[in-house]
């Protein structure tokens, strides 16, 4: 049976997925913090915008950070792994040859195969990458795509809370936000269950309290402050 496999290794998909989740819980947060202690509008819409654009901001320059540097880490090994093609063509074919019969074939055939692939240059980089880096050369992830994707996705995420303080405020601003919050929080626990193929209904419930948990944290502290401070 053919069957397909997602891309795991690039970093565009993962930055959006963990981008569009710290978003939303970062400033749904955020927002009911700064409302339970200073509940006008103008002074949420503020917290909120800034958090957003901290927050984008972080996110896409560490992604691009970790995915240009675990790029070039791999370019590093596979330059390595080139020259001793180039160099050394018997021993990587030995080498080669051993991973074979590690996995049960048989000596004399194992040979034959590692020779094989050592005909083609580029074929046998991939290869060997595959068999002793554990990396595809043509799936290295694209830094600037994870960077712009984490900085969009976290951007979704963080301004759906906020919408309500665009438009009203107080206590009506405060349900809003913790409704959409916790929908949006829902919708993404059914995207990432569809992705891990894991069990739908408890990928939601897991993003939906890790949601709530942190609303009524974050509100419980501005209250206290607001109290403090007043």
């Amino acid at each position: 049976m053919v069957h397909d496999h997602r891309d795991v290794q690039g970093g565009a998909a993962r930055a959006a997925v963990f981008g569009i989740s710290d978003g939303l819980v970062s400033n749904v947060g955020l927002i009911l913090g700064v409302a339970a202690a200073e509940p006008s509008a103008s002074a949420v819409v503020i917290a909120g915008v800034a958090g957003l654009l901290a927050g984008a901001v972080s996110m896409a320059a560490g992604e691009y950070v970790s995915v240009k540097a675990e790029a070039e880490l791999i370019e590093r090994e596979l330059a390595i792994e080139r020259e001793s093609l180039a160099r050394h063509p018997e021993m990587e074919i030995e080498e080669l040859a051993s991973i074979y019969r590690s996995r049960g074939i048989d000596p004399e055939q194992a040979r034959e195969l590692a020779g094989a692939v050592m005909e083609d240059p580029e074929v046998a980089l991939e290869v060997h990458a595959r068999e002793e880096l554990g990396v595809d050369p043509a799936q290295v992830g694209d830094p600037i795509a994870a960077a712009a994707s984490s900085f969009a996705a976290f951007s979704i995420g963080a301004v759906l809370p906020l919408v309500p303080w665009f438009l009203g405020e107080g206590d009506g601003a405060v349900v809003a936000s913790v409704a959409i919050g916790l929908v949006a929080a829902a919708a993404v626990g059914a995207g990432l269950a569809h992705f891990t193929e894991r069990s739908t209904w408890r990928t939601m419930a897991r993003q939906v309290l890790i949601a709530g948990l942190a609303c009524a944290v974050t509100y419980a502290i501005g209250s206290a402050v607001g109290v403090a401070v007043g």
